[in-house]
């Protein structure tokens, strides 16, 4: 223990001399560290977010005091300290500081961030976050927060947005990045609907959620001049790619999916059944612009469905009409004349297989381009 305190004493002599508040803070954060350490066999992940936060916090309140060269400073001293410990370059450093500033003011803390922690090991993280809060964000791995905040440049709804995702869909850092690099956060939980006043109120969150505007279609292969029938096949074709889009919970039930009533042929496109809001959901694919004239058709199917297809636990049946283009005005008032659950959404296609006269056209040109 003494030689502990000397060799301690050693390496305090050696850093950097400022002042005396300076010496015993940057000694305190030391501790602090090692402290954490212990705590880390536990909740390895979660101590060293938290004390990332509280580091974080420290720099930021003390950065103005101590300069521009704080930073350098700090790094170097603390490899003095712990000599076998990573994670305290300068970058790293000022990592910490971002990731405190930018969520500090929407994370709730009801205790300070260690009484915090001491509770925090025992509680389980729900499937869907209400509520924005210190356990859900200390959950998720550094290396993804690094991530989202270089991809989110200080947005911190679109950061949040992320940290969930990351915690609903267990993503790896990889899946992260994939993500992270498209418009998903854009285009989440964006359909026009009337979710809000047609759905109990803890349901109709969720539900707004779990939809999109625009969905991708961009993995199909279509020709262009396709019809409602073909592209419903084109998705069914690639139906593991459409429920990739569609996000977790949906499971498919069936295309063309019968009404169960004698005498009629009226089908259902398509009907999927979410896992999570434990409802059926009854798509219907436009390949035209919406009119109000789909909402009576698409709440016709969702009646059915609630009264004889669905089961006793099952929640409210829910529409979603996925169409060419959209007028979102006349959205807006078309789904308020409707009592059944409804969400409009776009769609994109880009990606066009070449028809057999374009085919033809290019191995023409090919061939007259030989010939010379």
């Amino acid at each position: 223990m003494i030689r502990e305190q000397r060799q301690e004493g050693g390496v305090m002599a050696e850093l950097t001399s400022l002042d005396r508040e300076y010496k015993e803070w940057i000694r305190f954060v030391s501790q602090k560290y090692r402290q954490s350490q212990i705590k880390a066999a536990v909740s390895v992940n979660r101590e060293l977010i938290a004390f990332y936060w509280d580091l974080g916090k420290d720099i930021s309140e003390r950065e103005k005091k101590w300069g521009t060269g704080f930073y350098k400073m700090i790094s170097s001293d603390m490899k003095k300290l712990l000599p076998d410990c990573s994670g305290f370059a300068e970058r790293n450093l000022r990592y910490m500081v971002s990731f405190y500033v930018l969520y500090s003011p929407r994370v709730h803390l009801p205790q300070v961030a260690a009484d915090l922690r001491e509770k925090a090991a025992d509680e389980k993280l729900p499937q869907v976050v209400a509520e924005f809060n210190a356990t859900d964000l200390f959950s998720v791995p550094w290396g993804h927060h690094r991530l989202i905040l270089d991809r989110c440049k200080g947005d911190v709804d679109k950061a949040i947005f992320f940290v969930r995702k990351t915690i609903q869909n267990n993503w790896s850092r990889a899946v992260l990045m994939n993500f992270l690099d498209t418009d998903l956060y854009e285009r989440q939980g964006k359909a026009i609907s009337n979710f809000q006043y047609a759905l109990p109120a803890v349901q109709s969150d969720l539900a707004q959620e779990m939809t999109k505007d625009p969905y991708n279609f961009d993995f199909l292969a279509i020709q262009e001049d396709y019809d409602e029938k073909l592209l419903k096949d084109a998705l069914v074709k690639n139906i593991m790619q459409f429920l990739l889009e569609l996000g977790r919970g949906f499971a498919f039930v069936g295309k063309e999916y019968p009404l169960p009533i004698e005498g009629t042929e009226e089908r259902m496109d398509l009907l999927f059944y979410h896992l999570w809001l434990h409802c059926y959901v009854v798509i219907e694919v436009k390949v035209k612009a919406f009119t109000p004239a789909d909402i009576g058709q698409t709440a016709t199917y969702v009646a059915i469905t609630d009264d004889l297809i669905r089961r006793e636990g099952d929640g409210k049946t829910i529409g979603l009409i996925i169409c060419k283009s959209k007028n979102n005005v006349l959205a807006k008032y078309a789904v308020g004349t409707s009592d059944e659950p409804i969400g409009i959404s776009e769609y994109e296609l880009s990606h066009f297989l070449p028809t057999p006269e374009e085919i033809e056209q290019v191995l023409s040109d090919t061939d007259g381009s030989t010939e010379k």
